[in-house]
C-alpha cells in the first residue's frame, strides 16, 4: 500500500524536478486554453514528459489530491462548486475518486471505536481518495442521532463533528446524506412510526414522502445539520468547505406511485427548502440511477422492468430545480444476477455509458457514480473479478474525463480499516490486506490527479504528439 511517508530528501528533488519541469513548460507554451472543453489529453500535455515527471505527479496526486504543485493550505480549502459538467475547486477541475463508509459517524460517538475513523480516513488519504459519503442520520435506533423528531443526541452529534474535523486533516470531503429509504439507521420507515406513535393515519413508509407532517419531520433534521456549529472546528456545518454535498436520501423509492410524481414532488420540495439554507453547497438526491415513465427510449437500460416501476425517473428527478449532479449505483450482483459474470461487467460499462451521456445531453451537470462494488459472498467471486470492476469503472469515467465530459467521479463501497470486518456486508475493501486492489485505485487517484493539475499551472500546453503520459493514462498494468 502507497503511503505518504517520503523522506525529506526526495521531497526535496521532486520539488527540484517539478519546478525544472514547470520552467520547461512555460517556455514551450502557446495561447491555446485547456479548461473546459473537450479533447484528448495529448493536445495539453507535452511530448517531452519522461518517467521521472509521471512520478513526480502521481506522487503529488497521492500526497495532496487537488493542488499538484504544493500542500494544501487552509486558506486554499474552499468550497466545491460546478461549471456546467464538472465540478471545481477555485476554477480548477476537480474530478474525484472517493468511497463509501456509512458508520462513521456511530464508530466516532464511542472514544472506544473513534480511532477507526481517523484510521480510514488516514488510508484513504495514502492512496489519493478525496471524497467519502456517509451518513448524518441515525433515526430512533441504537445509538441514534435523532431519537425522536428533533430531539438529539448530543454525544452522538458530536461524533458526526468528529468526523467532518477529521475528514477535513487529510483532505477528504464529505457527500452526508439526511435520511435512508430502507430501514437500516431508521429510515423513512422510523418516521412514520414517530408518525403512527403521534397519531396521524400513516401505514406504508411511502407516507413519508406524501404526509405533510413527516415532511415537516424532515426538513426539521435537515435544518438541525445545516445550522449544526462543530464543537470542534466552530465552523456552521453550512458553511464548512469539507462538506461536499448534502444528499436528500440513500437511494429514494416510492413503488406506490410508479409514475414517480409523488417522489418528484417531494424531491422538488426539498431541495429547493435545502438550497434555501444553505445555496453555497452542492445538492444531489441520492438515486440509483433507474430509468423512468419520462424516457421509454432509456429503459432498455435498466437492469430488469423492476427497475422502471419504483418510483424513481433518472432525468425527470434530476431536472428539479436546485439539484446540482447526477447520482447513480452500480449493482449487476443485486440486479441482474448474484452468480459472477462477464455479463456484469458488460452491464456495468453500459449502464455508465448511458448516464454520462444524459448527463451530458439531457441534464448539464456532472454525474457521480455514487456506489458501486462487488459482493465477495457471490457465487462465483474472486478478487481478480472485482479488480476487473474497479479497473471497467475507472476506464470508463477516464474516457468521459478526457473529452471533458460528464463523468465526474465514482464512490466505490465501501473502505473499512481493519478490525472493523464485523460490519461487512460483503463488499467491504480493506486495503492493507489487497495490495493489488489498493494499487488499482491509487493509480486512478493519479490519473485524475494529472487532470485536475492542469489549470493550477497557470500554462498552456501547445504540443502536438502524444506524450508518454498517455501509456499512464491508460495502460491498466502498473
Amino acid at each position: 500500500m502507497i503511503t505518504m511517508d517520503t523522506p525529506m530528501k526526495n521531497n526535496l528533488l521532486h520539488i527540484i524536478f517539478g519546478m525544472a519541469t514547470f520552467m520547461i513548460v512555460i517556455q514551450i507554451s502557446s495561447s491555446s486554453t485547456i479548461f473546459g472543453g473537450p479533447g484528448d489529453l495529448e493536445e495539453q500535455l507535452m511530448d517531452t514528459m519522461e518517467e521521472g515527471t509521471e512520478n513526480h505527479l502521481a506522487y503529488h496526486s497521492r500526497s495532496y489530491g487537488i493542488n499538484e504543485l504544493g500542500s494544501m493550505e487552509d486558506n486554499a480549502w474552499q468550497m466545491v462548486g460546478k461549471k456546467g459538467n464538472q465540478f471545481v475547486v477555485n476554477d480548477q477541475p476537480f474530478y474525484l475518486n472517493g468511497f463509501n463508509t456509512y458508520w462513521l459517524m456511530v464508530f466516532a460517538a464511542d472514544q472506544s471505536t473513534r480511532g477507526k475513523v481517523t484510521d480510514l480516513f488516514k488510508q484513504a488519504s495514502s492512496v489519493g481518495l478525496t471524497v467519502c459519503r456517509t451518513w448524518a442520520f441515525n433515526d430512533g435506533q441504537w445509538r441514534a442521532l435523532q431519537k425522536s423528531p428533533a430531539v438529539y443526541d448530543e454525544e452522538v452529534f458530536k461524533g458526526l463533528d468528529f468526523v467532518v474535523s477529521e475528514a477535513k486533516k487529510y483532505k477528504i470531503r464529505l457527500i452526508l446524506s439526511f435520511i435512508n429509504n430502507w430501514d437500516a439507521y431508521g429510515g423513512k420507515a422510523q418516521y412514520v412510526k414517530w408518525g403512527q406513535a403521534a397519531g396521524l393515519n400513516v401505514t406504508s413508509g411511502d407516507d413519508f414522502f406524501s404526509h405533510p407532517t413527516l415532511r415537516s419531520y424532515y426538513k426539521a433534521h435537515v435544518k438541525t445539520v445545516l445550522n449544526r456549529v462543530n464543537t470542534l472546528t466552530n465552523i456552521t456545518y453550512k458553511d464548512d468547505p469539507t462538506i461536499f454535498a448534502w444528499e436528500l436520501m440513500n437511494e429514494p423509492r416510492c413503488t406506490s406511485d410508479p409514475t414517480g410524481n409523488k417522489l418528484q414532488e417531494w424531491i422538488q420540495e426539498m431541495t429547493a427548502y435545502v438550497k434555501s439554507m444553505d445555496p453555497k453547497h452542492l445538492l444531489e438526491i441520492g438515486l440509483e440511477g433507474f430509468y423512468g415513465p419520462s424516457t421509454p427510449d432509456r429503459v432498455q437500460f435498466n437492469p430488469n422492468t423492476y427497475a422502471q416501476q419504483v418510483g424513481t425517473d433518472f432525468i425527470r428527478n434530476h431536472q428539479a430545480l436546485g439539484v446540482d449532479f447526477a447520482s447513480v449505483h452500480i449493482y449487476a450482483d443485486s440486479w441482474i444476477s448474484q452468480s459472477i459474470s462477464d455479463a456484469h461487467l458488460q452491464f456495468t460499462k453500459s449502464w455508465m455509458e448511458a448516464h454520462i451521456e444524459d448527463a451530458e445531453k439531457n441534464l448539464g451537470m456532472p454525474v457521480v457514480f455514487a456506489e458501486f462494488g462487488v459482493s465477495s459472498k457471490d457465487p462465483g467471486y474472486n478478487l481478480s473479478f472485482r479488480n476487473t470492476l474497479l479497473n471497467t469503472v475507472y476506464k470508463t469515467l477516464l474516457d468521459s474525463t478526457k473529452k471533458g465530459g460528464s463523468g465526474a467521479g465514482s464512490l466505490l463501497w465501501q473502505l473499512f480499516p481493519e478490525g472493523t470486518e464485523n460490519m461487512d456486508d460483503g463488499y467491504a475493501i480493506v486495503l492493507s490486506k489487497y495490495p493489488s486492489t489498493s494499487n488499482i485505485i491509487s493509480l486512478h487517484s493519479s490519473r485524475l490527479g494529472i487532470f485536475n493539475s492542469r489549470c493550477s499551472w497557470k500554462c498552456h500546453w501547445g504540443c502536438k504528439k502524444k506524450p508518454t503520459l498517455e501509456t499512464f493514462l491508460y495502460h491498466d498494468e502498473l
